[in-house]
């Protein structure tokens, strides 16, 4: 795929890879993306969910749409807020709004 090459040449992936959903999709190259984090508590024996969102940039040929599952990667900084470019989508429609 020629594309991914390129998008790969251009920002390379390193670091932390993980799943999330697509919450947002206002400006042009950019996503957002919410990520739940599951850390346990031993002492109380209960789960604490936390959520984060992260500023992804999409690269040029590839679309999403609001609720789909995609891969992120860590890569290098691209602007202020972009550390992470979005590396494919995986299901379509997971969360409908």
């Amino acid at each position: 795929m020629i594309l991914g090459e390129a998008m790969e040449k251009k920002y390379p992936v390193r670091g932390v890879v993980f799943e999330g959903i697509v919450i947002r999709q206002k400006t042009p190259k950019t996503i957002v993306v919410k990520r739940d984090i599951v850390h346990y508590i031993p002492k109380y024996e209960r789960s604490l969910v936390k959520t984060a969102k992260y500023a992804v940039h999409l690269p040029e040929g590839m679309s999403v749409d609001v609720g789909d599952l995609v891969l992120v990667g860590e890569t290098r900084k691209i602007s202020k807020t972009k550390n992470f470019v979005l590396m494919k989508v995986l299901k379509k429609g997971v969360l409908k709004e």
